[in-house]
């Protein structure tokens, strides 16, 4: 099963390949120790019957199947499954970003402790443009928190850091970790929307901060391809990897139009793990 990648090929374009399918099954699938950079934005496991503000108005959290709970022991079960996959195919010298809510993001960071990953920082990211709270009970949900991990090789770190590029985006300061930025605008959604859309600036500043140009950059949550997009404006490779077709759809819309024809696909035996016996 290990070699027979091109079964789960969506579409391929200038320096992008983009996988329909279960990311577990497509990671098993991908040579060990390939990917320079990997940010996964998980399901929150939210849509179980909740209400959220949706343009100013109450609206129910249906985000899809994807997104329901299937209880606290097997959605961290799953965190640890896709984790330990995503561990596979990182360089020794590679990073992990996961985004995440309180929802999901301690039993994450647990996990990650638990496969062996070193969390090298947490970062939080402010929306200055969040959405109130409607039941005004609790305080209005305005961040969400990245954590940044790499692997652990004989003892030692081997993680990019582009530290003096992050000063000097800070005006010649060190960069902290508590970014704000605002929700991803219009025109970030002008091929389609999806429910839990990032903005093109933060994964800029995710890719930018922690690889360096020609490295592959993996999501295994592609969802509507922003990491695919920042990836490809900043000169790395793409792999995507989405289980939903129209999201698969708006990604490629979002991709082709983003680089310039000259630039080659990707290849994807390049990637391929071995075929089993």
């Amino acid at each position: 099963m290990a070699g027979r990648i091109s079964e789960n090929l969506h579409s391929q374009g200038p320096g992008f390949v983009l996988y329909q399918g279960n990311c577990v099954e497509i990671l098993a699938k991908l040579k060990p120790h390939s990917v320079d950079l990997i940010f996964a934005d998980p399901p929150y496991f939210l849509s179980n019957g909740g209400f959220t503000c949706q343009s100013g108005r109450r609206a129910p959290v249906k985000k899809g199947n994807w997104d329901k709970s299937q209880g606290v022991q097997k959605d961290h079960a799953f965190a640890m499954e896709w984790l330990s996959a995503c561990h596979r195919v990182l360089k020794p010298s590679g990073t992990l970003w996961v985004s995440g809510t309180h929802h999901v993001i301690f039993s994450i960071g647990f996990a990650m402790q638990q496969l062996g990953y070193k969390i090298l920082n947490s970062v939080t990211w402010f929306k200055p443009n969040a959405s109130p709270n409607l039941s005004c009970r609790y305080f209005t949900h305005s961040t969400e928190t990245l954590i940044w991990a790499s692997p652990v090789v004989e003892g030692k770190l081997l993680h990019t850091f582009n530290y003096q590029a992050m000063k000097a985006q800070n005006q010649g300061k060190q960069m902290r970790d508590l970014w704000s930025m605002p929700s991803p605008p219009k025109s970030e959604k002008q091929h389609g929307r999806h429910p839990t859309q990032k903005p093109l600036t933060l994964l800029q500043r995710v890719i930018s901060s922690s690889s360096a140009e020609h490295d592959v950059v993996l999501d295994p949550f592609s969802g509507s391809g922003t990491t695919g997009l920042a990836a490809l404006k900043l000169n790395r490779h793409y792999i995507g990897i989405e289980l939903e077709p129209d999201y698969l759809k708006l990604s490629e819309r979002r991709l082709l139009g983003a680089v310039p024809p000259r630039r080659t696909c990707l290849e994807t035996r390049a990637f391929a793990a071995p075929s089993g016996p």
